[in-house]
């Protein structure tokens, strides 16, 4: 399922820019103060900026642009979005959860820095999310900034990316079978990955009965992004993810791999890519950075 040439150029160059607006974006938001706040926030920048593939923000910006939507504003909560996976690396990286000391190539931030600060960093973007959603003279609709707020809320708590969290953690000890660890990955991965295109419905003003063929879109991707990584936790390049890889396997843990074999599957992503494609089909051409999306998202090599 190779990518033709077309759209090898046109999903690097919308990655590549998705990735300076962001980091731009970021650099406005977290300047550097002079005071005793200023490890704080040198430990934020150090975690938000020049980092990532920031899929999440792409699939934001893509969907409002489907309606309309200034590309600045979509940029700015993209960053809400980022700023809640982010956070979520952070803590998960701790000694407490995975104990990882590599992430996006570099020292893992409480390496970086310290875990105190860390644990800060993590909370503190947390609650930047929040700020960006709330800030009125940014996002003047008070509907669509308590509709945004209450989906990024919702993906990011026990019944989203912290309830998937604790099933991981879990994984260990507990025995999954394949619906487990469908439904642990829907709440750890594809939650958050939904919520970016929800949000961008809501910055588009699309009432929620509208917004089904683009839940049942995400719902897909988010599962075939956690079997891709499964399958890049199973046969990929440490050098090239910037991360360690098969700690699943060395802890014991059940994985889409483990319990369904690498080729069934790779198939498996491949299907619900197709599916997620087909929920497009009432769209023509300015959707297709969102196929293209769907495609990259089992064909990364990190």
């Amino acid at each position: 399922m190779a990518l033709t040439e077309v759209e090898n150029r046109l999903l690097p160059r919308a990655l590549e820019e998705i990735q300076r607006e962001v980091d731009a974006c970021f650099d406005t938001l977290l300047p550097i103060p002079d005071d005793t706040r200023a490890k704080l926030i040198e430990a934020m920048r150090y975690a938000a900026i020049g980092g990532g593939k920031r899929v999440r923000p792409l699939l934001l910006v893509s969907t409002a642009e489907l309606f309309g939507v200034d590309r600045e504003l979509a940029v700015l909560v993209a960053c809400a979005v980022e700023s809640i996976h982010v956070y979520s690396l952070i803590h998960d990286d701790l000694p407490c959860m995975d104990d990882d000391a590599l992430r996006h190539g570099k020292p893992t931030v409480h390496l970086a820095f310290d875990e105190a600060t860390a644990v800060l960093a993590g909370d503190s973007l947390h609650a930047l999310a929040f700020e960006i959603l709330t800030d009125h003279n940014a996002i003047g609709d008070p509907f669509v900034r308590a509709e945004l707020a209450g989906a990024l809320a919702t993906a990011s708590g026990m019944n989203g990316m912290a309830g998937g969290q604790v099933m991981d953690m879990a994984a260990e000890a507990v025995e999954y079978d394949l619906h487990s660890i469908t439904r642990l990955q829907q709440l750890k991965t594809g939650a958050l990955l939904a919520a970016s295109v929800e949000m961008g419905a809501i910055l588009g003003k699309v009432p929620p009965e509208g917004r089904a063929h683009l839940r049942a879109y995400s719902r897909d991707i988010g599962l075939a992004f956690q079997i891709a990584d499964d399958l890049l936790d199973e046969e990929g390049d440490e050098e090239l993810a910037g991360k360690a890889l098969r700690k699943d396997a060395v802890q014991g843990k059940q994985t889409f791999v483990s319990l369904m074999g690498v080729e069934q599957a790779r198939e498996q992503a491949r299907m619900l890519v197709s599916q997620a494609q087909g929920h497009l089909v009432g769209y023509g051409h300015e959707a297709e950075l969102l196929r293209e999306l769907a495609r990259y998202i089992v064909e990364r090599d990190k």
